[in-house]
């Protein structure tokens, strides 16, 4: 499971028929800074991902990979490889908010 900021969708109007109706996000992992532990960096990697929880642009989301992103009720039978799983409202480290506006 990871952190990603949504920096875009995709629209695909052709697909498998078991894709149809599901909304994709551009997703780009989130990591800890490693030098001060006080924010978040974005990775420059991008991910597509099934979106099964409402998210939108600009927001910092869970993600999963692999075989997890096919566990949710929503993309059991779906050919995927990353699905966004939950909304992030703040990361604390420590003692510390860390602010998830990146």
């Amino acid at each position: 499971m990871f952190m990603a900021r949504i920096t875009g969708s995709i629209v695909s109007s052709q697909k498998v028929e078991s894709m149809v109706g599901q909304k994709l996000l551009i997703v780009e992992p989130l990591r800890v800074d490693e030098k001060t532990r006080a924010k978040l960096n974005l990775t420059g990697r991008t991910f597509i991902a099934v979106d099964t929880v409402g998210a939108g642009e600009g927001e910092v989301v869970l993600c999963v990979q692999g075989s997890s992103a096919r566990f949710t009720d929503q993309t059991k039978t779906l050919p995927i490889d990353a699905a966004i799983v939950g909304i992030v409202d703040q990361v604390q480290i420590g003692d510390r908010q860390v602010p998830v506006n990146v």
